[in-house]
Parts: C-alpha cells; sequence; structure tokens
C-alpha cells in the first residue's frame, strides 16, 4: 500500500536529505518549506504521516501541528517533531501536548528513523486529537508558544552575531591571506572585467594589480603566449559553464620578457544559483616545470645511454623476473625483449650456476648494499654459454622498501676464452722453462726472485721457499757482487743487458754461468727477466773463441768498409760524410767515457750509418737543387731500408739499431718511430748529434755549407729538446775548448 508523507522544513538541503532517504525505502514524499504551505497541501491530498520542523517562517511548526489536531481532516494523521532547534525536555513535553506523536532531534541515525516512522503508521489507535480548552488555556498555549519561538530566535539572533563576527575575522583572515598570498589570486566578473588580483603578482610577474583591475579580462592576453591564450579562452567558457578547471599549465610572459609557468585553477562564484563571477588561483611552477624538463631530458639521456651501451642493463623483481632489459641484453643474449620480460634469472642460467646467483643477489637484499663484481654464467638462446661481469644492486620503492634488483653487466666471454688459453699458455710455458736444461730466473722491483725453474733449484741447491727471500746477489760469489749491482743499475735504462757470473751454490760449490738480463713490465711493475748457460766448457775454449771472434770482427769491418764505398759512389756529393760522422761519434763517446768495446760498435755504425740511401734513387741524391717533398720523404726512408738491411746481421754490437735510430730526436720529433728519450739508444743519441754537426758544416748537391758555427748553435739552442744534454755538452766541449777538427 502506498505511503504518502508530507516532510516540512525550511532548509533545502534538509529537505532533499530527508526526501532521499523517504523515497529510497519505499515512501511517496510531498514537501513544504513553511507550516502554512504544508497546510494546504496536506488539506488537498492528505498524507498518511506529517514529518515537521518547528522554527520556520511564515507559520512554525507548533502552530502547524495545532492547526492540524483542530482540522477534522487531519487530526487523526500522526504528526512527528523532527527539529536540530528544539532538543530540550521542555520542548519535547510542550510538544507532545500539542497532539504530536513523536519528538525526534536531528540528525538521528537513518535506520533508526526509519523505523519510528514504520512503526507509527503500524499503529492502529487514532493519533491524538486537541483536546478543546477554555480561554484561559487557550492564553496559557499561547504563551508558552511564544515563550518557545521567542526563546529560541533571540538564540538564533545571538548565534547569528556571532556568526557575523566570525565572517568578520574571516573577511580579515581572507583579506591579508590575498594580500599575502604567493599564489597569484584573482577574480573577473561576469562581464569579464578584472574585479581584484592578489599583490603577489607583482612578485612573479613584476606587474602590479592595478595594471589589470578593473580593466578587460583580453588585457590579460598580453601576459600569455599565444597557445596560452587560446587555452584560457576556453577554459573561461567552461567556468562560465558552471565547470572548474584544475591544474592547468599555461605559459606567463613576465614584465621583463622572460617565460613563467603557471599552475592554474578556477572555478566560478555562484550566488543565488547564477554565475556572478570566476576566481582563479595561478601557481608559479617555473622551477617545477624546469626541474621536471631537466628531469625528462635527464631520463631520456639516460633511457639513450641504456640503448645505446654495449653492456647490458636489466632489472628483476624480488622473485627474479625479469621486468626491464635493454636492447643490449638481446643481442647479448639472442632473445628478444619480448621472450626475456617475464622470464625468471633461472631460465638463462646455467643450471649448476643457478645456487650461486641467488646467494648473490640474497646477499643484496640482506645487506641492501651493491654487490661485489660477479661472474654470471648464462645460457644463451642457441644454447651457447657467456660470461658477464655483473654488478647489482636493491631497487626500492617510495617508502624504501625493496621491489627488486638492478643490475649492469659486460659481457666477458671472449676475455673468459683468453683468460683461459692464456692459463692454458701459462702451463704449457711453466712446463717448457722447467724442462730447460738452463737456468730461469725473474726478480721484481725490489731485487726479489719471484720466478724461477727447476733447474735453478737444482743447479743452486736452493729450495723454492729459500729462493722467494732471496736476491740475484745472494747467489753470486762475493768478489762479482759489486758488478752484479751494478749490472742490475744498468739494465732499468738500457732494458738489456748479460754478464757472466760465478753461481754460489749453497754446498759451497762455484759455477761459472753466462746469464741475460731484460727489462719488462709485470703485474704493472718493472721486473727482469733472464736465462743462464753453464759456461764451464766455453771457458775452456775461450782463447780460440776470442781468436776466432777476432777474425769475424775483422771480417765485419771489411764488410762494413765495401758497403761504405758503394754507400759513396752514389752519393759522391756526401763521400767521406760516414767516416767523418763516425770520427766525431767516436770522439764524443770517448769524452763521455763510454767503453771502448762500445765506442767500437759506434765507430762501424757510424761507417754505414746511412747505408739506407743504397736503397734511394742516385739521381735523387745527387741532385744539385732542392728536393720535392715526396722526393725527400725517400730520403727519410733511409734510416728504416738500413735497419732491415743489417737486421740479420750477426754482430756483438747492436748496428742495425743505431742505424735505425740515427735520426730520431729525445722530444719524439725525429723519425721513423718517434722514440723519446731513453726509448733511444745511447748509441743512436751520440750518432744524432755527430750527424747534425758534419751534415750542416759541409756541402750538399742542394746548398752550401752552413759552416761549423751554425752547426755548434743548433747543438747548444736545442740541447735538452732534441739532443741529450750530456752528448750536446761533449761535442761542444770537444770543438770550444779541445779544438776537434772534422777530418
Amino acid at each position: 500500500m502506498t505511503r504518502l508523507v508530507l516532510i516540512v522544513d525550511d532548509n533545502r538541503d534538509n529537505l532533499y536529505l530527508l526526501e532521499s532517504l523517504l523515497t529510497g525505502h519505499g515512501f511517496d514524499v510531498i514537501s513544504a518549506e513553511n507550516g502554512e504551505e504544508a497546510l494546504v497541501k496536506a488539506r488537498l491530498n492528505p498524507p498518511h504521516l506529517i514529518v515537521s520542523d518547528i522554527l520556520m517562517p511564515v507559520m512554525d511548526g507548533y502552530a502547524l501541528c495545532r492547526a492540524c489536531k483542530l482540522d477534522d481532516t487531519l487530526k487523526q494523521i500522526p504528526f512527528v517533531f523532527y527539529t536540530a532547534t528544539y532538543t530540550d525536555e521542555k520542548d519535547e513535553k510542550f510538544s507532545l501536548a500539542l497532539g504530536a506523536d513523536r519528538f525526534i532531534i536531528k540528525p538521528e541515525v537513518p535506520d533508526v528513523l526509519i523505523n519510528i516512522l514504520c512503526e507509527l503508521l503500524k499503529e492502529k489507535k487514532t493519533s491524538k486529537p486537541a483536546v478543546t480548552k477554555s480561554t484561559e488555556e487557550e492564553m496559557e498555549f499561547l504563551r508558552k508558544h511564544n515563550e518557545a519561538l521567542f526563546k529560541k530566535l533571540d538564540k538564533k539572533i545571538s548565534d547569528l552575531e556571532e556568526a557575523n563576527q566570525v565572517i568578520s575575522l574571516l573577511e580579515e583572515k581572507y583579506r591579508l591571506y590575498f594580500e599575502h598570498v604567493t599564489d597569484v589570486v584573482y577574480t573577473i566578473d561576469k562581464d569579464l572585467k578584472v574585479l581584484s588580483m592578489s599583490p603577489s603578482v607583482e612578485k612573479v610577474m613584476g606587474y602590479k594589480p592595478q595594471d589589470f583591475i578593473g580593466k578587460p579580462v583580453t588585457d590579460l592576453g598580453k601576459i600569455l603566449t599565444p597557445e596560452s591564450l587560446q587555452q584560457a579562452i576556453i577554459d573561461t567558457d567552461l567556468i562560465l559553464k558552471g565547470n572548474t578547471i584544475s591544474a592547468t599549465i599555461y605559459q606567463f610572459i613576465a614584465r621583463d620578457g622572460t617565460i613563467r609557468y603557471g599552475e592554474v585553477s578556477g572555478s566560478p562564484i555562484i550566488s543565488n544559483g547564477q554565475i556572478i563571477a570566476i576566481i582563479s588561483v595561478a601557481r608559479d611552477i617555473t622551477d617545477r616545470k624546469l626541474t621536471e624538463d631537466a628531469l625528462r631530458e635527464s631520463e631520456e639521456k639516460f633511457r639513450k645511454i641504456l640503448e645505446d651501451m654495449e653492456d647490458v642493463y636489466f632489472e628483476v623483481d624480488i622473485t627474479g623476473m625479469i621486468t626491464f632489459v635493454n636492447p643490449s641484453s638481446c643481442k647479448k643474449s639472442g632473445y628478444t625483449k619480448e621472450e626475456l620480460l617475464g622470464m625468471s634469472f633461472k631460465q638463462i642460467s646455467v643450471p649448476d650456476g643457478i645456487g650461486q646467483v641467488m646467494k648473490y643477489f640474497g646477499e643484496i637484499f640482506q645487506t641492501g648494499q651493491t654487490g661485489k663484481p660477479f661472474i654470471w654464467n648464462l645460457k644463451k638462446k642457441n644454447g651457447e654459454e657467456g660470461f658477464f661481469e655483473v654488478v647489482a644492486s636493491l631497487i626500492r620503492d617510495n617508502q624504501g622498501n625493496p621491489r627488486g634488483f638492478k643490475g649492469i653487466g659486460r659481457d666477458i666471454t671472449e676475455r673468459r676464452k683468453a683468460e683461459e688459453a692464456l692459463q692454458r699458455e701459462s702451463n704449457f710455458s711453466r712446463a717448457a722453462l722447467d724442462s730447460l736444461t738452463a737456468l730461469f730466473y725473474m726478480y721484481d722491483d725490489q731485487g726479489r726472485f719471484i720466478r724461477w725453474n727447476e733447474y735453478f733449484t737444482a743447479v743452486t741447491g736452493y729450495s723454492g721457499e729459500e729462493l722467494a727471500r732471496m736476491t740475484p746477489l745472494d747467489v753470486v760469489v762475493e768478489s762479482e757482487r759489486v758488478s752484479l749491482k751494478k749490472t742490475m743499475e744498468k739494465v732499468l735504462s738500457t732494458k738489456h743487458v748479460s754478464a757472466e757470473l760465478s753461481i754460489l751454490c749453497k754446498d759451497g760449490s762455484v759455477k761459472p754461468h753466462f746469464l741475460t738480463g731484460n727489462l719488462i713490465e709485470f703485474e704493472n711493475k718493472q721486473c727482469v727477466i733472464g736465462m743462464g748457460i753453464d759456461i764451464t766448457e766455453r771457458i775452456k775454449t775461450e782463447t780460440k773463441l776470442q781468436q776466432t771472434l777476432e777474425s769475424l770482427r775483422k771480417a765485419v769491418g771489411t764488410t762494413i768498409q765495401v758497403l761504405v764505398s758503394a754507400v759513396e759512389a752514389r752519393d759522391p756529393y756526401t763521400a767521406g760524410h760516414q767516416s767523418r760522422v763516425a770520427h766525431l761519434a767516436c770522439a764524443i763517446a770517448s769524452e763521455m767515457g763510454l767503453a771502448q768495446d762500445k765506442i767500437e760498435g759506434i765507430r762501424l755504425a757510424g761507417s754505414i750509418h746511412d747505408i739506407g740511401k743504397l736503397s734511394v734513387p742516385a739521381e735523387i741524391l745527387t741532385r744539385p737543387s732542392k728536393l720535392t717533398n715526396i722526393e725527400f720523404s725517400m730520403i727519410k726512408e733511409h734510416a728504416q731500408n738500413g735497419y732491415e738491411m743489417l737486421k740479420h746481421v750477426e754482430s756483438s754490437w747492436p748496428l742495425a739499431e743505431i742505424v735505425y735510430q740515427h735520426h730520431e730526436r729525445i722530444n719524439g720529433s725525429g723519425y721513423p718511430r718517434n722514440l723519446k728519450g731513453d726509448e733511444i739508444i745511447i748509441e743512436a743519441r751520440i750518432m744524432a748529434v755527430a750527424d747534425v754537426v758534419e751534415a750542416m758544416a759541409s756541402h750538399r748537391p742542394y746548398r752550401p755549407s752552413l759552416g761549423l758555427d751554425a752547426a755548434l748553435e743548433e747543438i747548444e739552442k736545442n740541447r735538452g729538446i732534441l739532443y741529450e744534454e750530456a752528448i750536446a755538452m761533449a761535442c761542444l766541449k770537444l770543438f770550444r775548448e779541445k779544438r776537434y777538427v772534422l777530418p
């Protein structure tokens, strides 16, 4: 059966809420905003129940209740007061005395309110009618009625005055906020004129509020970029239609011409259901926008780096499922990105290595620290194994909780293969060295033995543990230790030495050996590596060997003289040049105190230092005019050509290297190899000075002699730069103090 309820309240929001509640529970509802309107509607369409507020304009709830109870048509209808204003016990008694069936204080729990109304409708008894009263009683009712109304009215007036004070306080707070707010707050009326503009606009934009207040909104166009102006027109239209906008990014043009970014929100101001103005707030987000742009650019660079890098980059979640890979990961593994994403790390790991990988990531999870480099043995799509040196760390969420791992890995498969090959080679070398019937040794920059072969221990009688604590000085006879020490110092500059020494064995026996030493780089240290052979038998035949050697030297000298003649026959203009250079070079070496044997090597090398010119066309060598660049380049090749001719010649002197290096300069500006400083052997450094002096002081096909003074000036000017200081000074001393004359 349809149940019609009349609800009465001067607050439309209250009416709406109550109507929604009742209709939601199956009631039909009619409403009124005061007692008089309710009385008319009740008489036209009597309801099954009346629910009314008390304090209302025109006719209050008390008057409505009394009128209903005196009306024959309405007096049986249950009447309920539902009020938030009249809440005293005295108010309830007065209400029930008027004939009300229930007195309920707002707000009531919806289910409780519905139950009360339903129970009231189910009651079969008739509603309480108003009792006819005498004139005195009627006057008493009116007095109490008026007393109740005026009491609440006074309370309402008092509350209103307090509310007005609060409003005034809020208005003052709003004024202060408006004047000091950092955001730009502005209002626009319905005619699109600027009503207000917060002072903050001057700090943000450089304009004063007076530049805009009272002017058409179109004036704001001068502070917006064209794109933002179009957006502002669209947003204004939306707000005037009752919508709101929020966090819309505009580009503003400040007074100084700079671009500022603003985050704008706006909404309509509504009065009596009509839009009367627009209020907007613009927040300066320039710094944030620039930071976001920089972050976006940084992320783009990072993405580009990830895409272009040769190393693999990957991310996995806590369970070990792959969540991200870079292109290199796909290239190195053979899988596509789609195949890798969602795979477990176990699927791409060699089965025997899964436990180690889990342990590695487990330690990172437990400690929170970046893991140390780890070799991950992966199984590629084609079945091959790959080795990657990986460094991984935790990925954390915004709360700092671990959510996965990220890592970068370098493909070391080829390096691993090379290391394995090197190890095999090392094993082979060890076996080869141990099979030698000659001493093998290596000592470090502290002079300590760090390598030796089994033959070394067999000959000397010392164990490996003993040799590890010894130096070369400990295994030679005492009389030769000073000489050996000098040799050990010498190898640091010459890089290669050899010597005959008497090895002192552990049992006291002495065994003569010929030892070599070469300076090498080993494990980032300068070390000397060498070998030694027993020369006991050689010593027995030393005299005969010396005779043979002397014969050989004479033969070499004769051969060299033939080569000298061949060179000078093709270049008559430089006839005698080589012999003069050799003579001067030997004089410089002697002045510097070099050993006689070394001086002999310098003499021989000087005699053929231009032997490489045999490969230069004779017409170029003898041309009495300036050479072209190409022709000069051909002549410059003579140093290397000479080396090629001599490199296989058996000799106790470095003839080929002296010829090869005699045009090098200590600052690296020479040719053909741009050697520097001690990279050039001392014989070649001496030869370079002698060659320059003789060449400048002598006549050439393409120029007259420059003179000895010019040659010496060249040497003095460039000593320590092109030419070694000591060699240059020895040369100058020969000419200026000892009156040396070129032969």
